[in-house]
């Protein structure tokens, strides 16, 4: 189930909770929420941002070789030599 990011619309009316934001786990075919689950104060969502693996460098022969990955390199038409 993804989760989502929800803030009060007017964060000086809502309670504690919404007026700093929570998160809160929902299938995708619900609709989003519209009011806080405790104070039903208007609520809207927020864009989250992504989890996206940081590549800072290509990697290396012996960087895939340590992960457990078979190297190969190719020699002719069709022939691979691995290193």
């Amino acid at each position: 189930m993804p989760i989502y990011e929800y803030i009060a619309k007017d964060t000086e009316s809502g309670c504690r909770i919404c007026s700093e934001g929570f998160e809160l786990n929902r299938p995708i075919d619900r609709a989003p929420l519209e009011v806080c689950p405790l104070c039903k104060t208007p609520v809207q969502k927020l864009i989250s941002s992504i989890n996206t693996p940081k590549i800072t460098k290509p990697l290396s022969v012996s960087d895939a070789k340590s992960a457990g990955f078979t190297v190969l390199e190719k020699r002719d038409e069709g022939t691979y030599e691995k290193l």
